[in-house]
């Protein structure tokens, strides 16, 4: 490319090689394993357009938690799935849902110190995760609910359709 990847385009790619990596490891050139639809994805916060990462320190959560405050950032999910039915890889697709998320101004320092605290955060791209303990400090989310998660549903049912799949299959009725 000559240049680096901006956040869609790089959580794309890792969910991309992670997809890949599980075929070649599991699918027609390595054991055989699968038959069916591998998905991999990966999840990219930015605030202030700089990309945040996993925090993976209570001090490093803290800090994000405290510049979040009352800011609305942007989380990108990145999807790909890779068609293996019949033990051969028949096509592939990728996608990146985006969201944005605002944490509530009024969370005090107490209440982050309390999460962080607790170490939920520390292994979640932006440091927090809105089906955990931080969901009450989200003061609003655009976009997909699910892309905040790290699988946007939306996202998933257009790579299934887009492939050749009818969606509701994938239900385990």
């Amino acid at each position: 490319l000559g240049r680096a990847l901006s956040a869609p385009e790089l959580v794309e790619y890792l969910g991309r090689l992670k997809a890949e990596d599980v075929v070649r490891r599991h699918g027609p050139a390595g054991t055989g394993e699968i038959d069916g639809l591998v998905l991999g994805g990966d999840s990219a916060f930015l605030l202030d357009g700089e990309i945040l990462g996993k925090p993976y320190t209570p001090e490093v959560a803290l800090e994000r938690s405290r510049q979040h405050r009352g800011q609305t950032g942007v989380l990108h999910s990145g999807h790909w799935l890779i068609d293996c039915r019949g033990g051969e890889v028949r096509g592939a697709r990728g996608e990146v849902d985006t969201a944005r998320v605002t944490l509530s101004s009024d969370v005090s320092d107490a209440e982050l110190e309390a999460y962080v605290a607790t170490g939920e955060p520390l292994l979640l791209a932006g440091g927090f995760a809105i089906d955990g303990l931080a969901g009450a400090f989200i003061e609003r989310i655009e976009g997909s609910p699910s892309c905040v998660i790290g699988l946007s549903l939306p996202a998933l049912r257009r790579l299934v359709t887009g492939l050749g799949h009818e969606y509701p299959a994938l239900w385990n009725r």
